[in-house]
């Protein structure tokens, strides 16, 4: 199988200028179907949909699931029905179904209909459960014995079935009501004697997961127990899946991509591959939202006009003060919302959590106020110009460190993601109070 390297996309730009299609298709399909999506993720629009009408006829199913969502639509749109079914039709359940969940309505259904029955039924199940649940991740053909089956018996078993998912890690043995009782990785199937019961070796410390908890909440779980594998209940207690540890890792990566793409205010659909105008409105709310903070702390400093006209150093001096609490908020932001993401920010905690984060900016500020109030006096010549910003910065970044912990917890709270606007109003609040602070210790104390 070739690698996507350097020599490979050197050959392949080659067999690209000199238009041999035969070149191309052979190079494209010697790839692993991951390195085939990042390669057509590369490529511009145009070059993308001749090298996916090349490939048509025998797309690599495992691409699909590779894709960027954006990309996996111009696919989609490019190639027939039957082609996507046929393809679909050779991946896991699991992969199929994140597959599916990004088409257009319409076309899931067409596609859903000509898909195997036994495919589409595990499909249509999975995709009626919530999204993002462990439902949606789990994989519905899943390993089950029952309780006094032997290693032998169930080495026999795997042999002869020809319904098991292409990867598997452990053997869940079950009850008479299909409810799981134990597990049995295959390591220990393999280095036993065929006569041993599976329950006398079977793992009793097992973590059930209801079909519709979230899936960080999976990956939680899956991170704190050292999973690779785990068994997806409904709501009787019944086994009706799997998830492995691969499906956790997508997620993993899934949610840290959301928490960046929102502590910076793009949404989840603001995709690289999008059209300009389409980026430029899933951006504009945010935006939006930044001016109405920035217009509101400019009529704070609009109250300090004449002030300013009387003593442009206070003009000066003004970025500092306003740099100073907004780094110092995002560093408590981010420790907050990591916090937060990792579950180990809890009722127990919060109160010492934002105390910690207020303490901290209180010291940074006794710091940083004495440095800045030596500068200021050695610049400007004024021992009261000093005092007057020392005692803005430490005040600004002691409620950076208070706003910056507490706003994402009071969010959550509040029953939306503390990643969504924690910045924009975060980013307000220290500029506001920075400048009246500043401003208003300079109009009492300068003028």
């Amino acid at each position: 199988m070739a690698e996507l390297n350097d020599d490979f996309q050197k050959r392949f730009r080659t067999a690209l200028e000199e238009n041999d299609e035969t070149e191309i298709k052979s190079m494209l399909l010697s790839l692993h179907y991951a390195d085939l999506a990042d390669l057509l993720e590369r490529q511009s629009p145009d070059k993308r949909v001749e090298l996916i009408e090349i490939i048509r006829g025998e797309l690599n199913p495992g691409m699909l699931a590779e894709l960027d969502d954006t990309i996996l639509e111009q696919l989609a749109a490019q190639v027939t029905t039957d082609e996507m079914a046929s393809a679909l039709a050779l991946l896991d359940t699991d992969d199929a179904v994140d597959v599916v969940e990004e088409l257009p309505e319409a076309e899931q259904k067409v596609v859903l209909e000509k898909l195997p029955r036994d495919n589409r039924l595990l499909i249509e199940e999975s995709l009626s459960f919530p999204a993002d649940s462990a439902g949606r991740l789990m994989q519905p053909r899943v390993v089950s014995m029952p309780l006094r089956t032997s290693v032998g018996e169930a080495i026999d078993n795997l042999r002869n079935r020809h319904d098991l998912p292409s990867d598997f890690f452990d053997i869940f043995l079950v009850d008479l009501e299909n409810m799981p009782v134990g597990s049995v990785p295959l390591g220990r199937v393999m280095s036993s004697q065929r006569h041993i019961k599976l329950e006398n070796i079977m793992l009793k410390d097992m973590k059930l997961v209801p079909v519709t908890m979230d899936q960080e909440d999976v990956a939680f779980i899956f991170r704190q127990r050292d999973l690779t594998s785990a068994p997806v209940v409904n709501s009787h207690g019944q086994l009706i899946g799997v998830i492995t540890i691969d499906d956790i890792v997508d997620v993993i990566h899934e949610e840290h991509e959301e928490d960046i793409m929102r502590l910076a205010g793009v949404g989840e659909e603001d995709d690289l591959y999008d059209a300009v105008v389409k980026t430029t409105m899933s951006r504009f709310s945010w935006l939006l939202l930044h001016l109405i903070c920035a217009m509101t702390a400019a009529y704070v400093i609009s109250l300090f006009q004449v002030q300013i006209e009387q003593l442009v150093v206070l003009a000066v001096l003004m970025p500092v003060v306003a740099t100073m609490g907004g780094a110092a908020s995002v560093q408590a932001l981010t420790v907050s919302v990591r916090g937060i993401a990792m579950k180990e920010v809890n009722p127990s905690n919060t109160i010492r959590t934002i105390g910690k984060e207020a303490m901290v900016g209180l010291l940074n500020g006794l710091i940083f106020a004495l440095m800045i109030s030596i500068i200021s006096w050695f610049w400007f010549g004024s021992v009261a110009l000093g005092i007057v910003i020392a005692m803005a910065i430490m005040i600004n970044l002691f409620v950076a460190g208070l706003s910056g912990s507490a706003l994402p917890i009071l969010l959550q709270k509040m029953g939306y993601d503390p990643a969504v606007a924690s910045s924009a109003f975060l980013t307000s609040i220290t500029d506001i109070v920075g400048f009246y602070v500043f401003l208003g210790l300079g109009a009492i104390v300068l003028l």
